[in-house]
């Protein structure tokens, strides 16, 4: 069997180097030249824990090819980013290119999947391009709908591990895709059809936003009222039914602080709850970056001069290096836009350079600052000690003080 994986990123890289690993001889597409020579080298473009040597080991071994273009194949994955527009707007033109790049390859009896997640009704809609370039395929080949279920930093373990939710345009296309999964995948493969899968996907990060979104509501009241909010949901943590999530300076990543818009955007009357918790989950991050504005006035009316500023970590969440929607990255750019000649070090330990920042290493940047600003828990974070001669703004619970 060979497969080809339009994508090569955070998700699509992971996936086929999995298949591949399990003895499918893969292709992996993507548009950007340089992922695709480093990945043919056998080097990995992205921060996942164990995924190098099984990256290494693939290529080596010729189950795993890099190229910019497809190729006739028996199973196509579509993993490309499904970003959003204006207003929130869900952007299908990725997955809508990606698909188009595949059409001429196409035979019949091949298999056609879409991982990207996307709007319910993205399947359907990608089968009527496909049909309408290739009517003679109608009813000839098997497209379904597949989306990835994963946590950065873990993803070697879940992608094998996790249950999967499969939904075929039919059965039979939902058969042929659970016997492609089984091949690498160890959790339960559950059959449903498209549109159930694509709102599956949505409701699941949704799910998790709202929960972050109760627990960063809690940070606000408890800010205001003198009240240490790790304490108190340490606290009401110990109700047997009761388990909220821990507050941070929001929510980023490209599941998350996305896939609800999709929702929104499609159902605006009827996803009243699911849209307050986007708006409470975006301004914690606001309020964060006035917290350090404010820490710096103050400092500034104190003492004569201006403080110098340490923001620790870009990333959208601990100990992986990606800055998708990273509310971090978001607090990090509006505090320096906000302050002209001030004294801003820029902290980010799993990344080695970035285009708009200068990054400082995270020992010098908390011995140099008057005031830390602890936007995401790395690990590297956790072997700091609390000093009382810094004003420590912890965002994110090191130290739940």
């Amino acid at each position: 069997m060979k497969a080809c994986f339009i994508g090569l990123g955070y998700i699509g890289l992971p996936t086929a180097i999995i298949a591949a690993n399990s003895g499918i001889d893969i292709v992996g597409v993507d548009i950007n030249a340089e992922v695709v020579e480093k990945t043919q080298r056998g080097k990995l473009h992205i921060l996942e824990p164990g995924l190098q040597p099984m990256l290494k080991r693939v290529v080596d071994s010729g189950k795993l090819v890099a190229r910019t273009t497809p190729v006739p194949s028996d199973a196509f994955f579509i993993v490309v980013p499904t970003p959003f527009k204006e207003n929130h707007l869900p952007d299908i033109s990725f997955v809508e290119a990606a698909t188009r790049s595949v059409i001429p390859f196409l035979q019949e009896g091949n298999l056609f999947v879409i991982e990207s997640t996307s709007p319910v009704g993205t399947t359907e809609a990608m089968a009527g391009v496909i049909y309408g370039e290739r009517p003679e395929l109608k009813g000839k080949i098997h497209i379904a709908y597949c989306p990835e279920r994963v946590l950065p930093g873990n993803v070697i373990y879940e992608l094998i591990h996790n249950d999967r939710v499969i939904g075929g345009l039919t059965d039979d296309a939902a058969n042929k895709a659970a016997s492609f999964y089984a091949h690498f995948v160890l959790g339960t493969l559950h059959k449903t059809n498209a549109r159930t899968a694509e709102l599956c996907k949505l409701v699941e990060n949704s799910s998790r936003d709202v929960q972050i979104a109760f627990a960063n509501e809690l940070s606000l009241i408890c800010d205001k009222a003198g009240i240490n909010v790790w304490e108190l949901i340490a606290l009401a943590n110990k109700h047997p039914r009761v388990n909220i999530l821990q507050p941070g300076c929001g929510v980023g990543g490209h599941c998350i602080a996305v896939d609800p818009y999709f929702i929104t955007a499609a159902f605006p009357q009827e996803s009243k709850l699911i849209a307050t918790a986007r708006q409470v989950n975006n301004y914690k991050a606001e309020w964060c970056t006035e917290k350090v504005k404010n820490a710096m006035l103050k400092f500034e009316l104190l003492n004569g001069r201006k403080p110098k500023v340490a923001l620790m970590g870009l990333a959208f969440k601990p100990d992986i290096d990606d800055l998708r929607e990273s509310p971090s990255k978001r607090i990090a750019t509006q505090v320096m836009q906000s302050c002209n000649n001030a004294d801003i070090m820029v902290v980010e330990p799993n990344i080695d350079q970035h285009k708009v920042f200068k990054l400082t290493d995270y020992r010098e940047a908390y011995d140099r600052a008057d005031i830390v600003a602890f936007l995401t828990a790395h690990k590297q974070f956790k072997t700091l000690e609390w000093r009382d001669n810094k004003i420590i703004l912890d965002f994110c619970g090191l130290f739940k003080k």
